[in-house]
Order: structure tokens, then C-alpha cells, then sequence
């Protein structure tokens, strides 16, 4: 009976989490990211208030103390999932696949391999913290809560992470003029199959530190060449 009061308690803490996550994330996106890039005018400033403060606040905290307070009913327990000791040889295709896609496609795409001039300090500040903060929330707190200890439902779950992965970008495609692009050209399709490598090598491995690396590689190279 106890179980299955807390298994219940569980998945009304994700829908929960879900709702607020998204609503809030939103309003700030569209509503309080310009006030503060009005309140820190410099793109350094700016961006670490943004990325760095507000970014850990809403993404890694809540998500860290959702996975520790169901410590008894997800797959990875917190500590273990920054402890586990990873074979990184075995991870080593994957991660050589990371760096030659972009620098492959760049390279068809320009003809040649350089340094982009769109970045910058405000490209470092980003994906240096990107990777942590949405690996804890979608691999660390809601793939591993949907997955659980039994594992019954591991491909469900993977498949329902990376459609919410996908809706999380929803709002920047939005401000971007981007929206109907990454729909039409199927941008949404390589954000999928990402989200599912990721989630596949957190689960693999146990441990979150790969595919944040894995996530840290590939936004770096996408942006810088």
C-alpha cells in the first residue's frame, strides 16, 4: 500500500512539475529574459544572469531535489548518478560521432573549416551550462523518474523525454522566428534522436557527466565552426 502511494505521489509530482516547469519557463522566456537584458544591458552580464543564476535556480535545483526525495522510486539515485564510474572507451564511438557530424557538415556546407564569427563570450558563457541544466531535468529528474526501478517502460519513456525536450525549445524557436523551420525542415526530428542518445547513455552508463558531455560537444561544435 505503501508503494503504491508513493508511486502515485510520484507521477502527480511530474505532472505537477511538468505544468509549472513549462508555464514558467515560458513567461520567462517571453516576458522576463527581455527585462533582464534591459536590467544588464552587456551580453556577458546579461547572459549569466540569465544562464548561469536564473537557468540553475528554475532547471538544476528543483529538479536535484525532486530526484533525491524519490530517491526509493527512480532508476538512478542522485549521488550515484555523479559517481558511477564510467568506461569512457566504450562511449567513444558515440562521442567521435559528436564531433565529426558538425565539423563534417560545416565543412560540406562552407567548403571549409573555421571559426564562426557569431562566436563569442556569449556562445561559451551558454553551453558551458546548457548541458548540466537540461541533462538534469530531462535525463537526471523526468526520464528517470518515468523510468523507475522496474524498467518496464524505458523506450516510453525515452520517446516521452525527448518529445518534452523538444517542446522545451518550442518558445525560443517562437522569439526566434524559427518555429515553422524547425517543423518544415525537421529540426524537431535531429532534436529526437539527440534526446534518445542522450537518454540511451545516461542509462547505460548511470551516470549524467556523459551526456553532458555528449550535449556540451555538440552545441560547442555546432556554433563555433
Amino acid at each position: 500500500m505503501e508503494t503504491a502511494e508513493k508511486h502515485i505521489s510520484k507521477n502527480k509530482a511530474l505532472i505537477i512539475y511538468i505544468i509549472a516547469f513549462y508555464t514558467i519557463w515560458a513567461l520567462f522566456e517571453f516576458c522576463g529574459k527581455p527585462v533582464i537584458n534591459d536590467l544588464f544591458p552587456g551580453i556577458v552580464s546579461s547572459e549569466i544572469v540569465n544562464e548561469v543564476v536564473i537557468k540553475n535556480l528554475v532547471w538544476i535545483l528543483p529538479a536535484a531535489l525532486l530526484v533525491h526525495h524519490y530517491k526509493d522510486d527512480v532508476c538512478i539515485e542522485l549521488k550515484e548518478m555523479f559517481t558511477t564510474k564510467v568506461k569512457w572507451l566504450h562511449y567513444l564511438p558515440v562521442f567521435l560521432l559528436f564531433v565529426l557530424y558538425p565539423l563534417v557538415s560545416a565543412y560540406r556546407m562552407k567548403g571549409s573549416l573555421s571559426l564562426s564569427s557569431d562566436f563569442g563570450a556569449k556562445q561559451v558563457i551558454d553551453f558551458s551550462f546548457v548541458g548540466i541544466t537540461e541533462e538534469m531535468v530531462f535525463r537526471g529528474w523526468l526520464l528517470n523518474a518515468m523510468v523507475g526501478k522496474d524498467k518496464k517502460n524505458q523506450w516510453k519513456a525515452i520517446l516521452l523525454s525527448s518529445l518534452l525536450f523538444v517542446a522545451i525549445h518550442i518558445p525560443t524557436w517562437i522569439i526566434h522566428g524559427e518555429f515553422a523551420g524547425a517543423f518544415l525542415h525537421f529540426r524537431f526530428v535531429t532534436i529526437i534522436i539527440l534526446s534518445a542518445i542522450f537518454s540511451i547513455t545516461f542509462l547505460k552508463s548511470r551516470n549524467i557527466l556523459v551526456p553532458v558531455a555528449l550535449h556540451m560537444i555538440w552545441d560547442f561544435l555546432l556554433s563555433m565552426v
